[in-house]
């Protein structure tokens, strides 16, 4: 267990991390070979083109000033920074404020009256002869005080008092997101996901091709407002050729400027894996022999695509003339059975992931039910591993497995860097490949959209770290920690031992919080990883300026791991704002610390990939909920075991009023996240049609939703292979079947039999 002197050493080994970090930034970044890393938000915009500096800059004077980037960050209004990053990255960023918000009045409450409150007892005191763990630091926490105290009134009150005040500034917070929002929408400039609705699980019918069926359905039930449509292709084998020619093109280009600085020298290469095996050829002849055949391939599968009716998904993105008729058609049933004619808002076309939208609609069920039962098994048996693994990172673990380490590790320096420090890194460093397992997950689930994937994995990843970091560490620390009195104690006495020991654990999120927080965030702005690998792909890939454009781009944020990391500190902080005041400090410092970094990081380096107009801040506000939810009823057990009956059921009102004041925010402020108000939608089309009145929509939105592989090479034949994508050459059909249909079809109206006469004469041919 952690001590005070444990608690000193990971301080300072966090701290000595931070400023590495921050002065090799302050010296990497003056370099103009790491201007297009430290700055690559510039280039992709177009705000620069190259270095300010062309030779390399080592003035230290400069250096010495390495928080100077601080105040630059803080500059920038957020209406601007909304206009340069998107409403996402700022609204990201007000996570952390929200966190400061919380937290910083809670922390004044709690070290000025809970803190001395728990200091002037005795309890832990008269426990230590029964071999009982603990350190410095417990006795300004609850578990030293003694069993059926009446000072546990003191921590009620406050619990009521935190719970009213965490849920007054989410209420403000929400209110505020929700009005930046619509703001948002109401002031941004046309985009095609606007007038665009996503329609799944169109049925199938004997007579028409999809995009028949389609056009035919809206022409008759949205026949005032539609506009046009482009079915969903199948194209991933496309994709994975396309992808695979870009490769090769690249390797051949590299090998031809090779031969272009030694002409009297073919290149030559192995054909094995990697280049490491395999026969021995001309590098040059083998990729443009292996270019030509991927070239016959890849008009082998466009012509497939074109005419083959399997390629073809039900499924269509459809646009409307106006926002009204989109959101009409997005926010309504569209068929007697509910299980057809499936709509919903498309995402914007740079949101899409394609390759999910050629899973069949019926597969998805099954899909995200195989992905719940792994997820299950993975979170709970993660906890195996990673309960021996800190066991092992741990003074008696480390001595039990190498006994002759044992004289180094008693050593006062060497024991607090293990008690204070190692157990933090190695849990760090255990759940390092988790966030691509969670996304991989999500992707074979089928979500169609980035933000919609990333949402899924955020949501696992914080539900993992609520069973594996929150609830093992206590459990699988607790048992560890107190393991002597476990074995020496009757049964009937555990519940007080765990009544004491679970506050102690605050010792260990302590280190956890300045190892996983403080410097994993300066370690953010150093963004050493992607500084190697775009020197790597600078000297071996890049050879146009599109693809040192693709070399430095550092993607978007990374909401799915960012937040659950965000979510984890929510819970730490509300859990233990009652019960070990001391942790709240440092949560307070990694959400100051991470706001700056992460604002800087915005305005300079990420570029976001989407713009879902803060859509993930319902997901955001229901994990803070939870997260009080699991305090209170914390609470609640841990006076449960200190001998407070009298007291406790005063705590039984607090989640209820949670949950309430839950279900009033989902029903007040959450439409504003799913549903779009009609009335804004016929305001901005009747703006738009008054200072647009010639607008040719349909041009503007014929080809927003072509699969990227179709658009990635502008030459004439991809241009006349879009065009035939486009056409909707209807053959007149004789169609036998009804069922799917409310009225007949403009080119079938009239041979069609099963209908009456009447019908016909109510949807006359245009």
């Amino acid at each position: 267990m952690a001590t005070f002197g444990d608690i000193e050493v990971s301080a300072a080994i966090s701290l000595l991390s931070i400023f590495i970090f921050l002065l090799a930034f302050a010296i990497l970044r003056l370099q103009p070979f790491n201007d297009r890393v430290y700055f690559s938000k510039w280039y992709l915009k177009g705000l620069r083109s190259r270095p300010p500096h062309a030779s390399v800059n080592w003035d230290f004077k400069l250096c010495l000033r390495f928080l100077n980037w601080i105040p630059e960050s803080l500059k920038m209004p957020e209406r601007e920074l909304i206009d340069q990053a998107g409403l996402d990255s700022v609204v990201y960023l007000r996570i952390y404020l929200l966190g400061l918000k919380i937290f910083v009045p809670i922390a004044f409450l709690a070290l000025s009256i809970l803190v001395p409150v728990n200091w002037t007892n005795g309890t832990l005191d008269k426990l230590k002869p029964a071999n009982f763990t603990f350190s410095n630091i417990d006795k300004l926490s609850i578990s030293n005080v003694p069993l059926g105290s009446n000072r546990f009134w003191t921590h009620i009150v406050l619990a009521y008092a935190f719970t009213f005040w965490t849920c007054y500034v989410l209420r403000k917070e929400y209110e505020t997101v929700a009005s930046m929002r619509l703001e948002f929408i109401w002031s941004e400039k046309r985009r095609p996901d606007q007038f665009t609705v996503l329609v799944r699980n169109v049925p199938p019918d004997p007579d028409e091709s999809v995009s028949e069926s389609v056009e035919h359905f809206f022409q008759i039930d949205h026949r005032d407002n539609y506009l046009t449509h482009q079915v969903v292709y199948n194209a991933n084998k496309l994709a994975k050729l396309v992808k695979k020619m870009r490769r090769m093109q690249n390797w051949l280009d590299y090998y031809q400027l090779k031969h272009s600085s030694n002409s009297s020298r073919r290149p030559m290469a192995k054909t094995g894996f990697l280049g490491c095996w395999g026969e021995r050829v001309d590098a040059i002849d083998h990729y443009k022999s292996e270019i030509k055949k991927l070239s016959k391939e890849i008009d082998e599968e466009k012509a497939r695509v074109q005419n083959d009716p399997k390629s073809i998904m039900q499924a269509a993105f459809v646009s409307f003339k106006t926002r009204w008729g989109a959101a009409v058609c997005a926010q309504t049933q569209q068929s007697t059975n509910p299980t057809l004619w499936l709509t919903e808002w498309a995402p914007e076309p740079r949101d899409v992931y394609w390759k999910n939208l050629a899973i069949p609609y019926v597969n998805l069920t099954i899909r995200r039910l195989i992905m719940a039962v792994a997820f299950f098994f993975l979170t709970f048996f993660f906890m195996v591993p990673i309960t021996i693994v800190q066991s092992l990172a741990s003074i008696e673990g480390i001595a039990k497995a190498a006994p002759f380490l044992k004289p180094i590790i008693e050593r006062d320096f060497i024991k607090s860097v293990i008690d204070g420090f190692l157990s933090g890194i190695v849990l760090k460093l255990f759940l390092i490949f988790l966030p691509t397992i969670l996304m991989n997950m999500s992707k074979f689930e089928g979500f169609i959209s980035l933000s919609s994937l990333e949402r899924r994995a955020a949501t696992r990843y914080y539900l993992f770290n609520l069973v594996n970091v929150f609830l093992g560490s206590i459990i699988a620390g607790t048992a560890l920690d107190q393991l002597k009195t476990f074995l020496k104690q009757s049964a009937n006495e555990y519940h007080k031992t765990i009544g004491v020991a679970i506050p102690m654990r605050a010792t260990f999120f302590i280190t956890y919080i300045m190892v996983d927080g403080w410097a994993g965030i300066a370690a953010e702005i150093l963004m050493l990883k992607p500084l190697i690998i775009y020197h790597l792909k600078n000297f071996f890939l890049v050879k146009t300026e599109k693809d040192r454009e693709e070399a430095m781009d550092p993607g978007s944020i990374g909401f799915d791991t960012g937040e659950p990391q965000i979510q984890l500190y929510f819970l730490l902080g509300l859990v233990y704002a009652a019960v070990t005041p001391m942790l709240i400090p440092f949560i307070i410092i990694f959400f100051g610390f991470a706001y700056v970094v992460f604002r800087h990081q915005i305005i300079n380096v990420y570029n976001q990939e989407y713009e879902s107009a803060a859509a993930f801040w319902p997901d955001v506000h229901g994990r803070v909920i939870t997260a009080l939810v699991i305090s209170q009823i914390c609470l609640m057990g841990l006076l449960a075991t200190k001998a407070a009956a009298q007291s406790t059921p005063f705590l039984i009102a607090l989640p209820v009023l949670t949950l309430w004041f839950h279900r009033f925010c989902k029903a007040r402020y959450e439409p504003a996240f799913v549903r779009y108000p009609l009335q804004e939608a016929m305001m901005k089309d009747t703006l738009e049609r008054a200072r647009e009145p010639q607008l040719n929509l349909k041009a503007y939105l014929q080809n927003a939703y072509i699969h990227p592989i179709f658009k990635a090479d502008e030459d004439e034949d991809d241009e006349e292979f879009i065009n035939k994508l486009n056409e909707s050459v209807l053959v007149p059909t004789k169609r036998q079947s009804r069922r799917n249909m409310p009225a007949p079809s403009k080119i079938s109206a009239g041979s069609s039999p099963s209908l009456p006469e009447a019908v016909v004469r109510e949807y006359p041919e245009p």
